[in-house]
């Protein structure tokens, strides 16, 4: 992901488990808001939706919402709903729904934003997806 500018917005969509936050990216239609709103069912809450700020603060990739978004998501078919949105998240995760992975055990990926790496996870169909990425911010993958 390509950015020059800290302070302008990036099409994604960004939720956070507690501090922690995954940045969601794809082309319009791929299912950000949907995966969004999924890991908001499962206890996320909203930083994001549709466009996301990011910055860098030492070491840290932060994201929070425009102003003119913030506490709102779009639920396709249904219209724009309100959510109680986090200020800020820091980014841990990465999900781009542009790619997909079928294998098994894929390698483990990296991207690189504003000078920072941060793990990578592809768009993977199924009903484990979502239980999946926030089981990798609560505990972290196996070395296994």
């Amino acid at each position: 992901m390509a950015l020059s500018d800290a302070d302008q917005p990036v099409h994604a969509s960004c939720v956070a488990w507690q501090s922690q936050g995954v940045l969601i990216t794809g082309a319009s239609g791929a299912g950000k808001s949907a995966l969004a709103l999924i890991l908001m069912g499962f206890g996320c809450d909203l930083v994001a939706d549709d466009r996301v700020c990011l910055r860098r603060a030492g070491d840290r990739l932060l994201a929070t919402a425009p102003d003119t978004t913030q506490g709102l998501i779009e639920a396709r078919g249904i219209g724009m709903l309100q959510a109680q949105p986090r200020q800020q998240a820091e980014i841990v995760l990465m999900v781009d729904l542009d790619q997909t992975s079928a294998e098994r055990l894929p390698p483990r990926r990296k991207v690189t934003v504003l000078g920072l790496e941060r793990p990578l996870i592809y768009g993977v169909t199924g009903p484990h997806f979502a239980p999946a990425i926030i089981q990798i911010l609560k505990a972290g993958w196996s070395d296994r």
